[in-house]
């Protein structure tokens, strides 16, 4: 991708930062650039994955994930299945404390459960197995289940967005449909709300009642989460040359998505450890409307298939680094269980777009305007909307490409009218490879309509395809059902795969780090 010349004109020179880091070593706080703006602060609200990030520094959940992907107590202490798998009894641990000073529970749990529930296609698949569920006692949550859900643990354990976050029972109560206002948890750090500063900083404190799960280490979500900084200090920096300045003169202590282009100059620093930080990589998306013209007509969205380039797509990211992108990608992340080369040779083929354009009119274009959404301050996705913008215009669209902040196009995609009136075509967006392991936790092959992701795709044969990955026996019988998923999302278009790359952390004076997203307990200073 050919953005800049590398740190010229840097603002702020290296001797201007040069005292303050020297100060800052010596201090509890670690100074973190995050992946974009913290926009939406409910862990039940948003898909975006600094939601989720924040969400776990805050909050809670009865289980955790540990490197494997296996679930493990966590708040919980424990559980008993009994009644052929249909009643689970989950045991709290002793002790747990909500920031406010209240203790944990269990009819606070079943409240943020139930609220998860509404918002979440892994929790909504839960409660559609659940016949009740309960507090009996302070400590006691029990599930009776309409039948066996052996994902049960998982469920609560669901690190992806929207996570199931544990909240006071007067928070959770708060309807699905609208963003909780006080964010109150009971996980390692607290949020210092009356210092945020929207579009620019997010605070956390260290929560020095919070007790971490005793015995073993801290793998994944799962074992103790032991804060080593008293706070955690998030400074949103849209310009990548301004923040590798902020990381290289020590005025940072981490940038979580370091750009391409900058790699090379980031790894001469001695000072400066670049990893890759989630080995599932990320994948790209382009998610069309299906309520509204020219995408709710399935002809259209096939023909468009038909352009998509799909390294074009990864070069614009990553450059000519072919180590760093993997192509063709399905609808599943690519090399983990459920994926599968089934239906891919259309991606491998050389694109013809005059062909393509042919296509579109005969399928039924009439010149639709195409609202497509691209956030300008969100450098990889905004890299992706740009050659999705030239694709379109290449196959004869009458694109229209609106260029905003990244909360904005949050916002804006929730709006199911048309486009004359506030609506849109299609939007850009990425994806960690752990979002598309499975039907559980992958939004973007439901045919759930309009309770599902943005978009609106209906479809009954996806959602009996999803149901069945549910009620399949064995992995072979998953497996199987995802190539269907994978076969029928081709001939569907529910989006766009465009393809995984891997991202690059960079970080300074900074030890324990764990793969996956990023994770704020564990880590210290050296």
């Amino acid at each position: 991708m050919r953005r800049r010349s590398l740190l010229q004109g840097m603002a702020v020179s290296t001797a201007a930062f040069a005292a303050p880091a020297l100060a800052q070593a010596q201090s509890r706080t670690l100074r973190f650039i995050p992946q974009i703006d913290l926009a939406f602060l409910d862990p039940h609200w948003t898909t975006a994955n600094v939601t989720r990030n924040h969400g776990f520094m805050v909050f809670d959940t009865l289980y955790g994930l540990d490197q494997n992907d296996v679930a493990h107590p966590q708040m919980a202490e424990g559980h008993v299945v009994e009644e052929d798998g249909r009643r689970w009894t989950i045991r709290l641990r002793e002790g747990l404390l909500f920031h406010d000073g209240t203790p944990v529970l269990a009819r606070d749990c079943v409240a943020s459960i139930r609220r998860w529930g509404a918002r979440d296609s892994f929790g909504g698949a839960l409660m559609r197995a659940t016949d009740e569920i309960a507090a009996p006692d302070d400590r006691t949550i029990v599930f009776r289940l309409k039948k066996p859900f052996p994902l049960l643990a998982d469920a609560l354990a669901k690190t992806t967005a929207m996570m199931p976050a544990i909240m006071p029972e007067r928070i959770a109560r708060t309807d699905p449909g609208a963003q909780i206002t006080e964010i109150v948890g009971s996980g390692p750090f607290r949020y210092v709300q009356e210092e945020r500063l929207q579009g620019s900083r997010n605070v956390y404190a260290r929560f020095d009642r919070y007790r971490p799960r005793e015995g073993g280490p801290a793998l994944g979500t799962a074992g103790p989460k032991v804060a080593h900084y008293d706070r955690v200090v998030w400074t949103t920096i849209p310009d990548a040359s301004t923040a590798a300045g902020a990381i290289m003169t020590g005025e940072q202590d981490w940038w979580e998505q370091v750009a391409h282009d900058l790699k090379p100059m980031l790894a001469r620093s001695r000072d400066i450890r670049l990893r890759v930080q989630e080995e599932a990589g990320t994948i790209g998306m382009l998610r069309p409307n299906s309520t509204q013209a020219p995408f709710n007509n399935p002809a259209i969205r096939r023909a468009v298939m038909g352009a998509i380039d799909q390294a074009a797509y990864m070069q614009a990211i990553v450059g000519d680094d072919r180590a760093s992108y993997h192509v063709p990608t399905g609808f599943f992340c690519p090399d983990t269980p459920m994926a599968s080369e089934v239906g891919l040779d259309p991606l491998r083929k050389p694109r013809d777009d005059e062909a393509v354009k042919r296509e579109v009119l005969a399928a039924g274009y009439k010149g639709e305007k195409v609202v497509l959404l691209v956030p300008t301050d969100y450098v990889t996705i905004k890299a992706l909307g740009d050659v999705a913008a030239d694709m379109l215009r290449r196959i004869g669209m009458n694109v229209d490409y609106v260029a905003t902040d990244w909360g904005s196009m949050l916002q804006r995609r929730n709006n199911r009218g048309p486009v004359d009136s506030g609506g849109w075509s299609l939007f850009a967006t990425s994806w960690t490879g752990t979002d598309l392991l499975n039907p559980a936790t992958h939004v973007g092959i439901r045919g759930n309509g309009a309770a599902g992701y943005a978009g609106w795709y209906e479809s009954a044969r996806l959602e009996g395809l999803y149901n069945n990955w549910f009620d399949a026996p064995d992995l072979a019988a998953r497996q199987a059902v995802c190539r269907d998923i994978q076969l029928a999302c081709l001939e569907e278009v529910p989006y766009y795969p465009l393809g995984q790359f891997k991202q690059q952390t960079a970080t300074r004076g900074m030890q324990g780090m764990q793969t996956g997203f990023s994770k704020f307990w564990g880590v210290q200073p050296g």
